[in-house]
């Protein structure tokens, strides 16, 4: 089985589709622990290029793309993740407080005698049903040393405390776990998928086929892993009446219930109490930064299509803030430290009053750009900060909707009714062009939320589905 390109244009779209068919993923990549599909040549990095089909559309795209540049992790060394060899021998480093595992073949491991002790697997100190710590911290000899190490018959590392008390760790176990740097950046890849494939106006979207995506593993699978990488994912063929979003929720798990309620319908409204429910033009926005903690993933169903206006606008939030962060540092450097004020008001599934102080650019420890807050309807006139930074705040965020709305980086497509956009709602920016409302062709489109945890939990049980433990 492999993915198929389908080169035709999208419906009312100067852009491209990749379209998800039958989706084979290969193994996951030990080498990199870097989850690759075949769905997903629309984007890439140098190191998925193996598991690229011979298709030659299929490697048209990775050329095409590779340029695009990528939010990922440098190269790892060979032996960072590999095969699990077995263990030559151990030997415990009394000064430092380390065991040393030597592999077989080449390579070895240090390991923190008190992490060990923490880790410990047996009955005792691990719930089994629930792969949970039983060991309390405050059983815990954080200064513990070693009576003996060995390596048993059956290849695993023993250990015996000094309280006589004995743990066993498997190879492959203690080998994911190295305290290497590659070997741990390789392992929070495997988690978390945290790399990215940077687009712009020429993206090709990977596209799915709605009941696949319900009823095939590979299909949900290939689904998933591109809405993490490219942020956002067609699916076709839905049927055209409500409740399809709460369909595709329960693929995953549930939806994330907010004031709007479980699901809401983005319709002309009078009386609106959101600026989408109008006919007027939407400027770029992520969702719901008036919450500490938005929505990460936004499905969007189209029931009904304005018959003129309403095309869909799409920009990489990441890659903007990268691209501002070389292009203006002092501009990045404001919106990544300076908390803004974000507020709603208003009555539906309840009433509510909400209010949020949020970065424009969220960023983690090393930097990487992990959240944009941004929503020009809902950032307040409260502007909690001091005078001298007010006029070097609205410079910075210029800046950044300048970047956005260059030509050259906005995705523009057009929704047709049974058509499903899924996408990272933590990521992209999207918005929307005016309508014109007739009797007969009412843009309807039915939304919904899901937050992150609950996706990536699907994720990696469905690839554990198609792939087994390995």
């Amino acid at each position: 089985m492999k993915a198929i390109l389908d080169t035709k244009n999208c419906p009312g779209s100067r852009m491209w589709t990749t379209t998800i068919a039958r989706c084979t993923l290969p193994t996951m990549l030990k080498r990199s622990s870097v989850l690759a599909c075949h769905a997903l040549r629309a984007g890439g990095r140098p190191g998925w290029a193996a598991a690229i089909s011979s298709s030659p559309s299929l490697q048209l795209t990775w050329r095409q793309l590779r340029g695009h540049g990528t939010q990922a992790p440098s190269p790892l060394p060979s032996n960072a993740l590999g095969d699990s060899p077995g263990v030559r021998q151990v030997r415990a480093l009394e000064q430092e407080r380390l065991l040393e595992v030597e592999w077989e073949g080449s390579g070895q491991s240090l390991y923190p005698y008190t992490w060990l002790r923490d880790n410990c697997q047996c009955p005792l100190c691990t719930l089994q049903s629930a792969q949970a710590r039983s060991l309390l911290l405050s059983q815990l000899d954080i200064h513990t040393g070693v009576d003996r190490v060995q390596v048993t018959d059956n290849n695993k590392v023993s250990i015996v405390w000094p309280d006589q008390h004995t743990s066993e760790f498997d190879p492959e176990w203690l080998r994911k776990r190295c305290f290497s740097p590659a070997a741990r950046q390789a392992l929070q890849e495997e988690l978390f998928l945290n790399e990215r494939t940077y687009w712009d106006s020429e993206l090709r979207i990977p596209t799915a086929n709605f009941e696949e995506v319900l009823h095939d593993d590979k299909a949900a699978l290939a689904w998933l892993l591109a809405l993490r990488r490219v942020g956002i994912v067609y699916l076709k063929g839905a049927p055209v009446e409500q409740g399809q979003v709460a369909r595709l929720s329960q693929r995953i798990g549930y939806l994330r219930l907010t004031f709007y309620g479980h699901t809401w319908q983005v319709q002309d409204k009078s009386q609106a109490n959101n600026v989408a429910y109008t006919s007027g033009k939407l400027s770029l926005h992520t969702d719901y930064p008036a919450l500490h903690y938005p929505p990460g993933v936004q499905f969007l169903h189209c029931l009904s299509q304005a018959g003129e206006g309403g095309e869909s606008e799409a920009v990489d939030g990441f890659h903007m803030a990268d691209q501002l962060r070389r292009e203006d540092p002092e501009a990045f450097r404001t919106l990544t430290s300076l908390r803004v004020d974000f507020t709603d008001t208003g009555s539906d599934y309840c009433d509510f009053m909400v209010q949020s102080k949020n970065h424009i650019i969220d960023v983690d420890s090393d930097g990487r750009v992990v959240r944009i807050n941004y929503n020009n309807a809902t950032r307040d006139s409260v502007l909690d900060l001091p005078l001298h930074q007010v006029q070097a705040f609205y410079s910075s965020l210029k800046a950044y909707v300048q970047l956005m709305m260059r030509p050259e980086n906005m995705l523009t497509y057009k929704m047709e009714p049974g058509d499903l956009v899924t996408f990272d709602n933590w990521r992209l920016l999207h918005g929307r062009k005016s309508f014109q409302s007739h009797p007969d062709r009412m843009r309807h489109l039915e939304g919904a939320y899901l937050d992150w945890d609950e996706v990536m939990s699907r994720l990696r049980i469905l690839f554990k589905s198609v792939h087994g433990e390995s």
